[in-house]
């Protein structure tokens, strides 16, 4: 019993964090988009699996609002979300020893696909040497 009152917790959890993007949709498919996102090393472009790509809705203002997704990466690299609403997403991909991605960027078409190249740590500039 306390099993699935946790599990039916954690599903509602998981349903009303990806229900932002969802919830700003409109019924119809014409004001939301299908984005396809690729991880990928800068070096030589392959694919990094396991990768967080963070998604959050920006507003008029350009400031960051409230909610938000999380996507992990298949072992090609690859994560897809459907019914993205049309406007501004801020992305940030984080993946273990790369520097972290962010940028923003607009949704505007009903298929889209987003490739993000992530560098390895850079040598830390420093006046005491």
């Amino acid at each position: 019993m306390r099993r699935e009152l946790r599990l039916s917790l954690i599903l509602l959890a998981i349903f009303a964090f990806g229900s932002v993007f969802l919830l700003q949709a409109r019924a119809d498919d014409k004001n939301s988009s299908h984005v396809d996102f690729v991880v990928v090393k800068s070096a030589n472009g392959k694919p990094v699996r396991n990768a967080s790509v963070i998604l959050h809705p920006v507003d008029k203002d350009g400031k960051q609002s409230n909610g938000g997704m999380e996507l992990k990466t298949d072992p090609d690299g690859k994560c897809s979300l459907d019914a993205v609403p049309y406007g501004k997403i801020r992305i940030q991909a984080i993946a273990q020893g790369y520097q972290t991605y962010g940028d923003d960027i607009t949704i505007d078409q009903p298929t889209q696909e987003v490739t993000i190249k992530l560098n390895r740590p850079q040598k830390q500039y420093s006046i005491y040497k």
